[in-house]
């Protein structure tokens, strides 16, 4: 197998490791294609090229969380990942942590980590690296690696949300959430929102915001909802169900295909806990060609007076 041929086998693995790390489409490719530029540069012809190129990608990853500090720290309002519409990479073996590493709300937690937390946590606890493997990536003792991992681990465990485990249960209920937004159903949304409901949307200073893209509470964001989907859907706005960072999720398409936003929602206990909206136009490129949300957004307004 020649070394383009061995890089593409593992390209998916890259990725993922990439996008967990950084959560931007973009910026995980990039780190992908940088690290095939170092290896073929390099010479180098490793034992395990799996373990070097997972070495190199988490190396670039790093370097772009540090000069990405201050950037993120100013980030206006709500930070979410871009919304991936599918991991490239499976191991059945490691199921269960790939898809829970993958939804929002971990990767809004895997934010607050130090960027060597977090790329301990992602190749440790997310993919089984072996702690030498993993301390070769971050150029640490094994031993200050358990220690990040202690921590990091900790981090998660106290601050992760629980989700549905039945996926048919929590498909079927966000159909029925989707279906009453679409149709402005309050009384249909109040059965289904849990009571501390919260609906947050990343709108980067760019996008579209309801109001000041923050509500809580099962009144306020039903009555909010309520009036939010069917005006969209008045002015040509269609609910296009997706699977989104492996939670259920919707992309907001204009009445001409082009991307308008993504929402996803988190069940918990049978009730939708969380509705997270990613609005920023800057987050939505890869999805398609994207519409002028803030457009969308004053001629559903207007739709509301008449």
């Amino acid at each position: 197998m020649t070394r383009a041929e061995q890089f593409e086998e593992l390209r998916p693995l890259l990725f993922s490791i990439a996008y967990r790390l950084l959560g931007s489409v973009g910026e995980a490719e990039d780190a992908v294609q940088e690290t095939w530029l170092r290896w073929d540069a390099s010479g180098i012809d490793p034992v395990s090229p799996k373990s070097y190129l997972s070495t190199v990608v988490t190396r670039v990853a790093i370097d772009v969380l540090r000069s990405a500090r201050v950037r993120r720290e100013q980030y206006p309002g709500p930070w979410f990942p871009e919304p991936l519409l599918q991991d490239p990479y499976s191991e059945p073996e490691r199921a269960a942590e790939l898809a829970d590493s993958l939804s929002t709300a971990a990767l809004v937690l895997l934010e607050r980590l130090t960027p060597l937390e977090r790329a301990v946590f992602v190749l440790r606890e997310v993919f089984g690296f072996g702690f030498d493997d993993v301390a070769a990536a971050v150029d640490r003792s094994e031993a200050a690696c358990r220690q990040l991992a202690a921590r990091a681990r900790r981090h998660m465990a106290e601050n992760r949300p629980r989700f549905e485990a039945d996926r048919r249960e929590r498909d079927e209920l966000a159909r029925r959430f989707f279906d009453a937004l679409e149709h402005g159903d309050v009384d249909a949304l109040r059965e289904l929102l849990a009571a501390d409901v919260q609906m947050v949307a990343d709108g980067g200073g760019k996008g579209p915001l309801w109001g000041k893209g923050q509500f809580a509470g099962l009144d306020n964001v039903a009555r909010i909802l309520a009036t939010m989907g069917p005006l969209l859907v008045r002015v040509g706005g269609l609910l296009e169900a997706h699977e989104l960072n492996g939670q259920p999720g919707a992309i907001l398409r204009a009445d001409d295909g082009r991307v308008g936003g993504t929402m996803t929602i988190d069940v918990v206990d049978g009730r939708v806990q969380t509705i997270r909206s990613v609005t920023n136009p800057d987050k939505l490129g890869h999805l398609g060609p994207v519409a002028d949300g803030v457009s969308l957004m004053k001629e559903a307004m207007r739709a509301r007076r008449r």
